[in-house]
């Protein structure tokens, strides 16, 4: 496809996604929460004919989906539990992904250093089973490295482990992405198919008719204006937050609803590049304490992590505990000859996970469709979703809307549409992921953004003035926060720097919205992700 035969990309004008959300009108499918998850069944349901509209009370991705390790993978871990069927099917996600967003997925090598004589033939026999398992699909083979080659691979390694002297190390590859960003090219392909999507747009209830559920009442966060939406079929997607729609649910019609999710919080911390001068990652398969510990380039940086702890709280910005900062950079210090220490970090943020809990609840019609996710069906007809990871999100999509068929809430739609659907932007424009930040996570839109008024104005990281511009037209930024934490990814890589960068972005997105930019929340922000816990 030549330059001049791409699609324009297409307007994301809040008016008009406003007035189109006021219509009297019955959709087939409501969605709740703009994350993976929601999106993947916003794109699988518009991309069968089905008329759809999303609502998402923060930003597209705000949540759990824009903090992942920024891997796209099968599963490793999962070969050591027997689960050969969830590898195999996070495999084939896989494929799938970095053939259809190459600007926004690519494989990535890792490498694990071993200390011990057992250690690279242990592990190395597991991978050449993952490469098995991938088959055809494989993105190369896993090796077996010297000494030596360990080293041109992870230059700043431990070249003396805390379990001896560096053996060598076994190489094998997955994949990476940039999930904000994949995020919203999901949403911005699922509006090209028809779909309304909606950002910063809150459910505040359901709507029943006869003990069933008919739709749902939203309200706009900008201007606090109500709507009443009608749908033959509501799916709650809002991740660690889907306990409170489940339980207006039940009192509604008169059901005790026991909460399914367990919150567990992932932190990760950013530094320099400098502490691991590489284009591979390095994984530690088992650290002191028997965890995983990822270094992982991403961005012109890299990230180091990550955590694993128990949560009781669904704050939207969870903080770190400083047992998790500890953990990581006296880990890292273990396996990098240069250690980072706290001032040496960029970001830290933190994403809680929707880990499901084991349910003995018979009120609901319960499908457990893997061990990653589950689909609960309830006596009203509400369909909740939650649990899984970024790379299955196509395939949950998949099992929530058969789901829908053969619960009767929708009439039966065979398709494998999103199989093979391109997702916007789709073109490899030859950059790696881990490179810093630019125009190439466009891909093929990255005309359109050089064709916008200040192309040729950095702002700083890689962010131009014109991507400023092409956030707030194409891309449903309303606020500094949204064009500097997931259009652009600077809160993540560099908080100071984003900080320093938000006035010029604010005084851009009044010109281009007229509404606030919430510049004084960003900078409190941005505080936040510099912050150390005591």
């Amino acid at each position: 496809m030549t330059t001049e035969s791409l699609p324009a990309p297409a307007p994301t004008r809040r008016k008009e996604l406003m007035d189109r959300l006021a219509e009297p009108r019955h959709y087939d499918l409501a969605v709740i929460g703009g994350g993976a998850t929601g999106l993947g069944v916003a794109l699988d349901a518009a991309a069968r004919g089905f008329s759809v509209v999303l609502v998402e009370s923060h930003d597209f991705a705000k949540g759990t989906s824009s903090r992942a390790t920024k891997l796209v993978h099968g599963g490793v871990r999962y070969l050591a539990q027997g689960n050969i069927s969830l590898v195999r099917e996070a495999l084939h996600e896989r494929t799938m992904l970095l053939a259809n967003a190459p600007h926004l997925a690519q494989p990535l090598a890792f490498v694990m250093p071993s200390y011990k004589f057992w250690e690279a033939p242990f592990y190395g026999v597991g991978l050449k089973m993952y490469d098995a398992l991938a088959g055809k699909a494989g993105l190369g083979p896993t090796e077996f490295l010297s000494r030596s080659e360990t080293l041109g691979y992870l230059p700043t390694v431990q070249s003396q482990g805390p379990n001896g002297r560096l053996r060598g190390g076994v190489k094998y590859w997955d994949g990476q992405f940039d999930d904000a960003r994949l995020a919203l090219a999901l949403a911005r392909t699922a509006a090209r198919e028809g779909a309304l999507l909606v950002n910063y747009c809150a459910a505040t209830g359901l709507i029943h008719e006869n003990g069933k559920l008919a739709g749902l009442h939203v309200r706009d966060q900008e201007t606090g204006r109500s709507f009443e939406l009608k749908a033959r079929c509501v799916v709650n997607a809002a991740g660690v937050w889907v306990d409170q729609l489940r339980l207006q649910d039940g009192e509604a019609i008169g059901r005790d609803v026991k909460p399914m999710v367990a919150p567990s919080q992932g932190v990760h911390i950013v530094v320099d590049r400098s502490f691991l001068p590489t284009d591979h990652a390095m994984l530690i398969p088992k650290t002191a304490d028997g965890r995983v510990l990822f270094a992982v380039p991403w961005l012109g940086k890299t990230i180091l992590g990550t955590t694993d702890t128990p949560r009781h709280d669904l704050a939207r910005e969870p903080l770190p505990f400083k047992e998790e900062i500890d953990f990581i950079l006296r880990e890292s210090a273990r396996y990098l000859s240069r250690a980072p220490g706290p001032s040496d970090i960029k970001s830290i943020w933190v994403g809680l996970r929707p880990l499901v809990r084991p349910s003995d609840d018979h009120a609901e019609r319960t499908q457990a469709l893997s061990r990653e996710h589950t689909v609960l069906v309830s006596n009203s007809g509400l369909v909740t979703v939650t649990g899984g990871k970024w790379t299955t999100y196509r395939a949950m999509a998949e099992d929530v809307l058969e789901t829908c068929f053969a619960g009767g809430l929708l009439p039966r739609r065979a398709s494998t549409a999103t199989a093979h659907l391109k997702l916007v932007g789709a073109q490899d424009l030859g950059r790696k992921i881990s490179d810093a930040p630019g125009v190439h996570l466009y891909g093929s839109e990255a005309a359109a953004v050089q064709g916008l008024p200040g192309a040729a104005h950095e702002l700083g990281g890689g962010l131009t003035e014109a991507m400023v511009r092409f956030a707030a037209r194409y891309e449903y930024a309303r606020c500094v926060e949204d064009v500097l934490a997931r259009r652009s990814r600077l809160l993540f890589l560099d908080a100071a720097l984003a900080r320093s960068m938000a006035s010029e972005v604010a005084v851009l997105l009044q010109q281009e919205n007229g509404v606030d930019p919430q510049l004084e929340a960003f900078s409190a922000l941005c505080g936040q992700y510099l912050s150390l816990p005591d």
